[in-house]
């Protein structure tokens, strides 16, 4: 088995009933899957890998090397402890893009290329939106405007992005790239590395690489998306190894409903997936984001 590659360009064309088959056996069976033929230019890729590599290399490589994981790491080596992990931090150096935050200013042509990248990653992403609404059942739009509040909703849909590099480990049993985790919002786009893998997603109870892919764009489903579709399109358990070999690039893409905006399956609320607004729902997986997810639905809805 392995996670499914699905060329997004068939929707157009005789072969559009079984690609659209294929995303929805995607989202139940697995919660990832790849896209190839996406629309977005290569030549925009090859743009992204290099200014985020340039920016990690000008200006967050040596901040890492004095990182708290690093520390807590060379420590655990310094003195000797067996039989030890550290399994409440990330070998992981990360920063986030929003439309109104501080960007890095290097390379010079950062801004331009990601602002160009995201928008591009938002039409995609609402693109396959329209995908899961159609595979659901649902009416085109209804995904995108339960994230804006409704059908009266005059708020935005959340679209973050999350540049992240996993340098080299000297000691990759000891520690783990990111912890397992499932994504808090709704679909979540991701352009990793095509060298350096590392991701990989539970199923079955067995992990899975999600293997690099030269041009692939990596499409998860996140909790909201388990909601609206009560548990149809589950959000999937992943996590990303440490290596001690190449430096792994990672840019991810978010796609969530609005803080303000109202979340419950498309035909009203059950006993497994309540009425809760996002940002409630986000205040809880802040504190649980690596404990089971099930439990946070109750909460969200309780407050």
């Amino acid at each position: 088995m392995a996670v499914p590659v699905i060329d997004l360009s068939k929707l157009h064309g005789e072969e559009r009933a079984a690609t659209m088959a294929r995303i929805d056996q995607a989202c139940e069976q697995w919660g990832f899957f790849q896209l190839l033929n996406h629309g977005i230019p290569l030549e925009l890729l090859d743009r992204v890998k290099r200014v985020c590599d340039k920016c990690f290399k000008m200006a967050r490589e040596e901040g890492f090397k004095d990182s708290r994981p690093v520390r807590l790491l060379n420590e655990m080596i310094d003195g000797g402890e067996t039989g030890k992990r550290l399994d409440d931090i990330d070998w992981e150096d990360v920063f986030f893009l929003q439309d109104d935050n501080q960007w890095p200013s290097t390379p010079l042509d950062f801004k331009e290329t990601m602002t160009e990248y995201r928008a591009e990653l938002k039409k995609l992403a609402e693109k396959v939106m329209e995908v899961m609404d159609e595979n659901l059942g649902l009416e085109k739009g209804y995904i995108k405007r339960a994230f804006s509040g409704g059908s009266g909703g005059n708020h935005h849909p959340f679209f973050g992005t999350k540049v992240s590099h996993y340098p080299p480990c000297p000691r990759p049993e000891l520690v783990g790239g990111l912890r397992a985790h499932t994504d808090a919002g709704g679909v979540i786009l991701l352009f990793q590395d095509d060298r350096v893998g590392g991701l990989q997603v539970l199923k079955g109870g067995r992990w899975f690489d999600v293997r690099p892919l030269a041009g692939a764009i990596v499409i998860n489903t996140g909790d909201q998306i388990e909601v609206l579709s009560n548990g149809r399109y589950q959000s999937a358990w992943h996590r990303v190894l440490a290596s001690a070999n190449g430096n792994r690039r990672s840019v991810a893409s978010f796609y969530n409903p609005a803080l303000q905006a109202v979340i419950e399956p498309a035909e009203g609320p059950s006993a497994e997936y309540p009425s809760f607004v996002f940002g409630d729902y986000m205040a809880v997986y802040a504190k649980q984001k690596f404990l089971a997810k099930e439990p946070r639905f109750q909460a969200a809805a309780a407050i």
